[in-house]
């Protein structure tokens, strides 16, 4: 799926120069009859063009499939761009029209497709395959779209479209963002007609610039503000592109109320030289001609590039960081450049947000309807996360991979890697970088990420401009300090997290890295206080790799912890190189878990104990929890410490634990629990794993989807029995040490964390006489036929068929001293029943002394019965040299009495020279 976008994107991007044909608007729910649903089709040409070769297509999000297909051959567009297809009584009248209550409400998706119509038939299910556009949605009553989503738009949520935005009719209308990024918000229909695209309102206390006009040298320059009545003093400032010094700075008279328009002479604002505009809080003097540039964030800010003349990258970052100026054309530069702010994005400092038009002062802008193909398309503000993430993960960026000492004096393959835990396309709306310096703990550059996009594997690339591969964002050589230092990253509402917080900000931070250099380590204290508590800086140490080296995340998904970085070579854009664990240490088992939801018990609690050689170090196992209902890992913790003096070792949500669940994770009541050995990745991966990374694993789950992932056989699994234990907290437990993978050596008991386990024991026997009717299986010939379970032993099949009845725990660990036969299809059961407890013996002896059978299916002897494999082969060695001893005593006892009956008569024997013959045998 993520090939087939990606060639879509990449397309979209080359077709930047060239019309295309788009998804203009859609009106799925009207009130009340559904008469006036509608979709618009538009080509960017804004002519007639013929629409041979596309299918639009309808999907229902309940079951994921097409419920209308339309071919478009032998129709076009109107004469300015325009295609309808709507309800019969739409106005204007569509080219195609739909019975009324057609197009569904939502969870649904409507998809334009570019190839043979044959190929997209009704109740289809959902595919990327051909397509051009997309536009998902729901509405707010409706259910969840996200299968739709992730398959047509990944790394986007479903588009809402809400009934209360507006009093009468609303539609979900495409409008462009910024560049070439478009996106949807709601306004009043407009079927056949240009979007009413407007730009978002100001906030009352922060006013932005909403058109310009750059006098080209010839006639003055203009500023115009939205409202700023509410905002106190503020200045308007001009930079010099060339100098980042102030060309002038004008005070605002903030006193009236409406757009403020305020003159710049010719001389500062030139459409053929590079500069910048921006407006600050305070007055004029605070900024005074000739200053440099100031490191104080402005309220807005507009940064132009004059043909053969760019502004320096320390103006552009400082002032629109993460954008890129507006470069203007030679066409207009002796009548000057009229801009207006004609993008809806709602992200601030952004240059192309501008579009040339009328110049409309006083009034709202004019804005001529764009003619460029979507290469990015995004829902404004839409950062929700994606469900089924790694686990660990906060759902948010993470820091990645951070290269801040390159060799050499240049600096310039310095980088700071980022990345999505969902693996897909994701926007950077909102999201902050902040660089901190330890000499004063105070950010020296401030990065805002908005409107940029991750790659479709989540990834983030920032970095100096000789980079390769080439950063999304670029910076000016050696900007990353080489410690001790921080990067932090944040995600921010409101503008620059320093603008709203003193000191350190820790309000909305997504992760953090502290790092030094070689013989700072008492420095960068405050910043480790206040960004990663309780831990010491990273050393991006260059004796450990010959060539470059970074800081990688190798040892897990949690925010802020550095025990999850490795000196490793770089790879940005790439999956991280991290160095191998140590040697797997031997003897290490799985030996108790619980889950808070095996029972109602205030004290059941959620845990894995695990049991090895005391002293054993648990460096580089990592400990897996599967839940049956989700694709994917719930928790990947690696294990760190070592196995203490009683051989036992606890993680959970338990008092005195050795280590604890990740906040947000716990046991699940049904999935599995595996004991991994190999790279943090490969073990949170969870498929595919080898004998030698798979060290053990418990199966609570029928589920044979999550049994074969997990390389075990049907059958492997052991289900907690709560009624074999009563009331109290109840675990599964490790009888038999220390068969890995082995579903005979587990039990349902009592939770016994840190303590030694609880296992069936005689002192609790139950004497039984069974006789019971094997039920048939899948794949058993005879149906009724025991002698499968006999043959060989198979004391873990008897038990579960003995569990299936009783339903009190009993396990192959129960029947140790029990014995079993199959006569005439009839399984025999004889002996004792251990159990756990009085508890579990009573219900033992409860179900089966009810268990009737007829009495003559069990009655004839059997040689068949067996105790168990080992007792069973003894028996029959025992049975044949108990045959050849009684031979052999008959054949004496015969020969013995024979001689007493015969005996020989020495008188009369004849003495011969030559040798006995046989005849005198």
């Amino acid at each position: 799926m993520f090939v087939t976008l990606s060639i879509w994107f990449y397309l979209l991007g080359l077709s930047l120069a060239d019309p295309c044909l788009i998804i203009s608007e859609i009106n799925a729910d009207n009130p009340r009859l559904d008469t006036s649903e509608f979709v618009e089709l538009y080509h960017t040409s804004g002519q007639r063009a013929s629409l041979d070769g596309y299918t639009l297509v309808f999907y229902n999000g309940n079951g994921n499939i097409a419920y209308k297909v339309l071919d478009l051959k032998d129709h076009s567009t109107d004469d300015r761009g325009f295609f309808l297809v709507g309800s019969v009584d739409l106005v204007p009248s569509p080219a195609i029209p739909l019975p009324p209550n057609t197009v569904q409400n939502g969870p649904d998706a409507i998809v334009l497709y570019r190839t043979s119509a044959a190929r997209y038939t009704e109740k289809m299910n959902v595919t990327p395959v051909g397509l051009v556009d997309a536009v998902v949605y729901m509405n707010r009553h409706s259910a969840d779209a996200q299968f739709l989503a992730e398959t047509l738009t990944p790394g986007e949520q479903p588009f809402v479209e809400d009934d209360a935005a507006h009093e009468a009719d609303e539609s979900i209308e495409r409008c462009l963002l910024s560049e070439d990024q478009w996106g949807f918000q709601l306004s009043l229909p407009s079927p056949g007609q240009r979007n009413n695209c407007t730009p978002p309102p100001a906030p009352l206390t922060s006013p932005f610039i909403n058109e310009l006009k750059l006098g080209g040298g010839q006639v003055d320059g203009m500023v115009e503000l939205t409202d700023a009545s509410a905002a106190g003093p503020i200045a308007v400032v001009v930079w010099d592109g060339k100098t980042d010094k102030v060309s002038v700075s004008i005070d605002v008279d903030t006193s009236r109320s409406g757009f403020l328009s305020v003159t710049v002479d010719k001389k500062y604002m030139k459409g053929d030289e590079s500069g910048a505009v921006a407006i600050y809080s305070g007055r004029a003097a605070d900024f005074p001609v000739g200053s440099p540039l100031s490191q104080t964030q402005p309220l807005d800010a507009f940064v132009f590039a004059g043909p053969g003349s760019k502004p320096s990258s320390n103006l552009t970052e400082t002032l629109i960081p993460g954008r890129q100026p507006y470069q203007l054309s030679n066409s207009l530069r002796e009548g000057g450049f009229y801009l207006s702010r004609c993008g809806v994005a709602t992200w601030p400092r952004d240059p192309g947000i501008f579009w040339e038009a009328p110049q409309t002062p006083g009034q709202s802008n004019k804005c001529p309807w764009p003619k460029i193909c979507p290469h990015t398309i995004l829902i404004p503000g839409g950062t929700d996360s994606p469900r089924h993430l790694p686990p660990g993960s906060s759902g948010d960026f993470l820091i990645n991979e951070l290269n801040t000492d390159t060799p050499g004096a240049a600096e310039d393959g310095e980088y700071i890697e980022l990345w999505h835990p969902s693996g897909v396309r994701v926007s950077l709306q909102d999201v902050w970088i902040l660089l901190f310096s330890a000499h004063n703990n105070k950010p020296y550059q401030e990065i805002s990420l908005s409107g940029h996009f991750t790659t479709s594997k989540g990834y983030f690339l920032l970095g100096s401009h000789r980079l390769v591969p080439a950063p999304s964002l670029r910076l000016p050589p050696n900007t990353i300090q080489n410690g001790p230092d921080a990067v932090a990253l944040y995600r921010s509402l409101s503008g620059p997290p320093s603008a709203t917080q003193r000191g350190i900000p820790t309000k909305g931070l997504l992760d953090a890295v502290v790092y030094r250099q070689k013989g700072s380590d008492r420095e960068a204290q405050e910043l480790s206080k206040a960004l990663t508590p309780g831990q010491l800086p990273l050393l991006e140490d260059d004796r450990v790799l010959t060539g470059d080296e970074t800081l990688s995340r190798c040892g897990g998904l949690y925010p802020l912890d550095l025990s999850a970085f490795s000196v490793a070579p770089p790879t940005p854009l790439r999956e991280n190189i991290c160095p191998r664990p140590p040697p797997a240490p031997e003897g290490v088992v799985i030996s108790e878990v619980s889950s808070r939801h095996w029972s109602n018990h205030s004290q059941q609690t959620a845990f894995v104990e695990l049991h090895g050689p005391p002293r054993t170090e648990l460096r580089g196992l990592v400990l897996t929890v599967f839940d049956q209902d989700f694709s994917g890992t719930v928790m990947a913790l690696p294990l760190k410490g070592f196995i203490d003096q009683d051989g036992l070792y606890v993680i959970g949500n338990v008092t005195e634990a050795d280590q604890v669940f990740p906040d947000g994770t716990s046991m699940p009541a049904r999935g599995a629990v595996v004991l991994c050995y190999d790279l943090f990745s490969v073990c949170r991966a969870g498929n595919a794993l080898t004998n030698s990374s798979l060290r053990d694993v418990l199966v609570f789950s029928e589920n044979q989807r999550l049994l074969s992932s997990l390389s075990t056989t049907r059958g492997r699994q052991v289900i907690p029995a709560s009624r074999s234990v009563g009331n109290g907290p109840i675990s599964l437990s490790r009888c038999s040490c220390c068969e890995v993978r082995s579903p005979s050596s587990w039990t349902t008991s009592s939770a016994t964390p840190h303590r030694n386990n609880l296992c069936p024991s005689s002192a609790y026997s139950t004497q039984v006489q069974l006789c019971l009717e094997r039920p048939s299986n899948e794949g058993q010939e005879q149906s009724g036929d025991c002698s499968g379970l006999i043959h060989g032993g198979k004391v873990v099949e008897v038990a579960d068929y003995l569990e299936q009845r009783c339903h009190c725990g009993i396990s192959a660990l129960h029947l140790q001293s029990t014995n079993f036969s199959c006569v005439s299809g009839w399984l025999r059961v004889w002996g004792d029943i251990r159990a756990l407890s009085d508890h579990q013996a009573v219900l033992i002896s409860q179900t089966f002394s009810t268990t009737s059978s007829p009495a003559e299916a069990c009655s004839t002897p059997t040689p068949e019965g067996y105790k168990d494999t080992a007792s069973a082969l003894g028996l029959q060695i025992g049975l044949i040299i108990l045959m050849l001893i009684l031979l052999g005593l008959g054949a004496a006892l015969f020969t013995y009495f024979y001689r007493r009956r015969h005996p020989p008569d020495y008188y009369t024997m004849e003495l011969s020279k030559h040798a006995e013959g046989m005849s005198d045998l």
